[in-house]
């Protein structure tokens, strides 16, 4: 049993990797293509709401299929309806049709399939990790991750310069079937209790039961609201920054290469330092310590007049991400039940789109004022967000062991 809980973890976060590497490639190629194609903040909005609004209007119903169907196959259908759309617009670009509205809607598909994605693995993952060992699996899947974005950027950029933008779309299609391939061929997981015939009710009572539970499960319902506000705060700092760094640092693509190396890079320290520490006893207070770091790094990117200084902070800023992600996803696969994880995990994931959404907001604003302001406003918000988190006994009670 040991060993093959661990061949089939090894096997599906190689699987998740690989898909990961070509993914990466393609979203770095298309928010670096209109960044400095249209210098927009509010084509910038476009696209972030076109790679995310899908996911958010997806999430309750693909946590719903992940309660009732083989999580397994939903990833692999949700991978493969993401690399034949990629194939499309390969195709497309390759003969001639560069249009910036074509990679608004692609990002639409794709987002379809992450909305599908999200909820499934992470319902998946406890169905074959022990329960005392998901702490280790997902940090160490935050740090392997997290060392794909850490190459892909580079590769990005430099197919980028070199060829086209069509080369890195194709990528995408050749990495997604080996990562398709492996998860159908050699990831050996029995599907979970619904999924193999267990008398259903209906589809929208499922859901209303999934809403139900999040309502009434007092952490649930607290961790979605603090999630909710945080993530809007964090918006300008997620999807602003490239922006940022065109307007005020320079137009190079070196420059949007190293502010994601620099992000990556820190992610897999921060997946490694997790992987071994495993955190404060208290999970919540580890999470309220990322919150922490991540305002006031927000707040230096806002400040900082160096480039090499401005870096430094983007890195701590994702090292800090793990602290936060993985005691988060540990808490949520350990306190749910079986049955429900599918439907919880699709709440979560609407309320993470709430940075894109809030994306309305900002990605006008910028236009008028100075990113720098809006970096230095939410940072400050973000840290208090941070010390909110542990003033609440419901929170704070559900994060020890």
């Amino acid at each position: 049993m040991s060993e093959k809980w661990k061949r089939n973890t090894t096997l599906f976060l190689s699987s998740q990797a690989i898909s990961l590497f070509g993914t990466s490639l393609v979203q770095y190629a298309i928010t670096w293509y209109i960044t400095l194609e249209t210098q927009s903040g509010v084509m910038m909005t476009l696209a972030v709401i076109c790679g995310f609004l899908p996911t958010v209007l997806l999430s309750p119903f693909a946590g719903v299929w992940a309660d009732r169907y083989d999580r397994k196959m939903l990833i692999v259908l949700s991978d493969s309806m993401i690399a034949v759309a990629t194939l499309i617009l390969a195709i497309l670009f390759w003969m001639g049709y560069e249009a910036v509205w074509l990679l608004f809607v692609v990002s639409g598909i794709r987002a379809l399939g992450s909305g599908v994605q999200t909820p499934a693995i992470g319902a998946f993952l406890p169905q074959f990790v022990p329960q005392e060992k998901l702490t280790q699996v997902n940090a160490t899947n935050t740090s392997i991750q997290s060392a794909v974005m850490l190459v892909s950027p580079m590769l990005s950029g430099a197919l980028l310069a070199m060829t086209g933008i069509e080369a890195i779309f194709f990528i995408d299609v050749i990495t997604a079937l080996i990562g398709v391939s492996i998860l159908l061929g050699l990831v050996k997981v029995p599907s979970h209790t619904r999924a193999q015939g267990e008398p259903m009710g209906t589809y929208f009572a499922d859901m209303r039961a999934g809403l139900d539970y999040v309502m009434s499960h007092g952490f649930v319902k607290r961790i979605c609201l603090f999630n909710a506000v945080f993530f809007v705060l964090i918006a300008p700092t997620a999807f602003l920054t490239p922006l940022q760094v065109a307007r005020s640092f320079g137009e190079d693509v070196w420059r949007l290469t190293a502010l994601e190396i620099a992000y990556s890079g820190g992610m897999i320290v921060g997946g490694c330092v997790m992987a071994a520490w495993a955190g404060f006893r208290n999970k919540v207070y580890t999470m309220a310590l990322s919150n922490l770091i991540v305002g006031a790094s927000a707040v230096a990117l806002g400040v900082v007049p160096l480039f090499w200084v401005y870096l430094f902070f983007v890195g701590l800023m994702g090292l800090a991400f793990p602290l936060f992600n993985t005691p988060f996803t540990v808490l949520l696969q350990q306190k749910i039940e079986g049955d429900y994880l599918g439907r919880v995990f699709g709440v979560i994931g609407v309320v993470t789109s709430m940075a894109p959404l809030a994306m309305l907001l900002f990605g006008p604003v910028a236009d008028l004022m100075r990113i720098e302001w809006l970096l230095i406003g939410t940072g400050v918000l973000m840290c208090v967000v941070s010390f909110l988190m542990l003033a609440s006994r419901v929170l704070v009670a559900a994060g020890e062991p």
